[in-house]
């Protein structure tokens, strides 16, 4: 039974925008039929697809007049 639960994997998709952020979507992979027959005899259900998240960079600071520094 560990074994077919195991089959069910989690990613993160993460997706660059042209103002520099990223959205990140976790999502998991949709089970095998037998594995839906397994959680449903075990009263389990997954939960929902989480909603996507927008992660933004800190702002860099900017010295000499514009250029930034690393």
């Amino acid at each position: 039974m560990l074994e077919k639960f195991a089959a069910i994997q989690i990613l993160g998709v993460h997706l660059p925008t042209t103002e520099g952020s990223e959205i990140v979507l976790s999502r998991y992979t949709q089970p095998e039929r037998d594995v839906c027959l397994l959680l449903d005899q075990l009263n389990l259900t997954l939960p929902e697809q989480a909603p996507p998240n927008i992660h933004r960079p800190q702002k860099l600071e900017l010295e000499n007049g514009g250029v930034p520094t690393f």
